[in-house]
């Protein structure tokens, strides 16, 4: 989600606190429109949090604008560009004394005082909008005068406000009510009297609301998020006011909780405030966890703003990078599917009509008995069937005898018959393309690292589906460094699951024993799961614990429950050349579970 005005108004906190009083000691332009300010903070900050200095990263760029403070440092360009070297002649080594957000605006102003070139105290103010693809980081002097942008606006970009040196800075007017300054009569009037979604109305009404914060207003008062506001009833009107005007005074109070929920185990939604429609609970101590077994979500509290900023966009990106970089072969996956399944359909039709061969074997045979009492170049005869009792109308080629009409049949039969065959195995193989695709999707919506799409690379090249080019001295193998999910149960046994279908291979016939118990969700694409016994009995639980993750791991992680086969190991067989990750098993224990893993640890290997 993007900065609304709740997060803003954390950030705008937690800064204050920390670096009010500090002195700019470094700036850097990092970025064509991203900036990378180091702060000393003042004594009493230095006592009061153990370091010496901060770092805030400042990016106005259209697709990820942010501010944050963070630990890292990114290299600057050998030339300072001019906005940097405008902002050290005027602000560097000058007193940070005010920061503040003009309402719930997605803006934060840093007030600056500093000695100009004839020693005179003079302020200036450096903003920054976070405003999507409008965002920019403005300087301007304490007349409201803008000195320089990082980004400049004209009136032939914008004709709403200009944002060039030597223009008056103004806060683009939305014409929505401001949060901190409203009533229940105010609400009332700009929301309630809406035919529109309840959410919907609250956030087109009030500035710095977005979509997440009201849809967790109308979740704490109960009411249907969807639900058309002018059609609330009065009891439900008081409670959306009341979980409305509950989160405001937290931020007018600066009471925050940041946290992140996740789903499915990528980060969903974040935000300042507890978000209880992912499960979160209003009382949670902060830098705990909540998780929804029943949803498949799970919500984390980071120590602060500017953590849970870094961690939610360094995951959000990592699994963005994932998609990307799997782009190409999903597309080739996907394509090789749909013409598979095309091709099985195809065959299935044609096996439909190969299903009519007996029926032209018994006509055949009825000519062949009764064909004698045919009237000369009759086009039909009927006959008594002596399979079923009843009479059958037999069509005739009144150019032929009936034995020739007799062997048309036969022939028909025959070739019918060599199809049916060949269309079984032809069927047989396009079913395992079929099964063995499905399998490689669900791969690649296991991996969670580069590594893990080399071996899934291997897969298709080694099935044809990826052209495999010669490896040369200068383009050799991509090496494995992939290793299968490696988890603990409750009870403290080992339990693997295979990311793919080389790895499932090894795990079911390399890693595990004979007693070892292995695991799969029926006739459903997904990871083999084994349990390592270490010659112990295992209790139920274990068995549970791996079966849950069976179910997590396959195509059926989104249903309520996955009925799931095991059995003992030694009894999975594979064939020979069956294609990676295909086994055959003959008997086995079935139950149904949840796809629910919370309680499991996950190994780092």
């Amino acid at each position: 989600m993007a900065f609304d005005g709740i997060t803003i108004a954390n950030l705008t906190k937690d800064f204050s606190d920390r670096l009010t009083g500090g002195r700019i000691y470094k700036i850097a332009q990092t970025e064509a429109d991203e900036l990378l300010i180091t702060v000393k903070l003042s004594y009493e900050n230095i006592d009061k949090y153990g370091i010496k200095q901060a770092k805030l990263l400042m990016s106005a760029g259209a697709s990820l604008p942010l501010i944050y403070e963070t630990d890292e440092t990114k290299p600057s360009p050998m030339t300072a560009p001019n906005f940097c070297m405008l902002l050290r002649k005027h602000i560097q080594n000058g007193r940070i004394i005010s920061i503040t957000q003009p309402g719930l605006e997605r803006i934060i102003r840093f007030e600056i005082e500093h000695l100009d070139e004839m020693g005179d105290l003079r302020h200036k103010i450096l903003l920054i909008e976070i405003m999507g693809k409008y965002s920019n980081i403005i300087f301007i002097d304490e007349n409201n005068t803008i000195i320089d942008s990082i980004k400049h606006i004209p009136a032939s970009v914008s004709s709403v406000r200009e944002v060039l040196p030597g223009r008056e800075y103004f806060i683009p007017s939305q014409e929505k009510e401001n949060p901190l300054e409203t009533n229940a009569d105010v609400f009332s009037s700009c929301v309630l009297s809406k035919g529109m979604p309840v959410f919907k109305a609250i956030y087109s009404a009030y500035t710095g609301l977005s979509p997440i914060i009201a849809q967790e207003i109308c979740h704490r008062a109960g009411v249907d998020a969807d639900k058309s506001a002018i059609s609330l009833e009065t009891k439900e009107a008081i409670a959306l006011y009341k979980a409305f005007d509950g989160i405001i005074q937290d931020v007018k109070n600066g009471s925050f909780t940041p946290c992140i929920a996740y789903e499915n185990g990528s980060p969903k939604e974040y935000a300042s405030i507890p978000l209880t429609l992912y499960g979160a609970t209003t009382d949670t101590a902060p830098y705990s966890h909540d998780t929804d077994s029943s949803s498949e979500t799970e919500v984390t509290y980071p120590e602060t703003i500017s953590a849970l900023i870094m961690q939610y966009y360094l995951e959000k990106n990592v699994v963005t990078r994932i998609r990307q970089k799997s782009v190409d072969l999903r597309k080739i996956v996907q394509t090789a599917l749909e013409r598979n399944v095309r091709k099985y359909d195809l065959q299935l039709k044609q096996m439909k009509d190969a299903d009519k061969k007996d029926k032209y074997r018994i006509y055949g045979e009825l000519l062949t008995v009764y064909g004698y009492s045919a009237e000369p170049g009759a086009d039909k005869i009927t006959v008594n069937d002596y399979n079923t009792g009843k009479d059958v109308t037999i069509s005739l080629d009144p150019t032929l005898t009936p034995a020739q009409n007799a062997k048309k049949y036969f022939d028909k039969y025959t070739k019918l018959k060599r199809t049916a065959e060949a269309l079984e195995e032809q069927m047989k193989e396009t079913k395992e393309a079929i099964d063995q695709l499905e399998s490689i999707e669900n791969a690649l919506e296991i991996a969670k690292e580069e590594a893990d799409l080399v071996q899934i690379k291997q897969e298709l090249q080694q099935t044809g589906y990826i052209k495999a080019h010669y490896q040369g001295k200068n383009n050799r193998k991509e090496k494995v460094i992939s290793r299968p999910f490696h988890y603990l149960s409750s009870d403290g046994f080992d339990i693997y699951v295979g990311k793919n279908n080389l790895q499932n291979d090894e795990l079911t016939f390399k890693t595990a024993n004979g007693g070892d118990w292995w695991f799969h969700a029926k006739k459903i694409p997904g990871s083999h799961v084994v349990l390592l016994t270490g010659g112990k009995e295992v209790p139920d639980r274990a068995f549970e614990e791996a079966a849950a993750l069976a179910a997590y791991y396959s195509k059926g992680k989104n249903q309520e429950k996955v009925e799931i086969d095991y059995l003992k190991r030694k009894d999975v067989k594979k064939p020979n050349g069956a294609k990676p990750g295909f086994v055959v098993y003959y008997t086995n224990y079935s139950l149904a579970i949840a796809p629910d893993i919370s309680s499991l640890k996950l190994i780092s290997e």
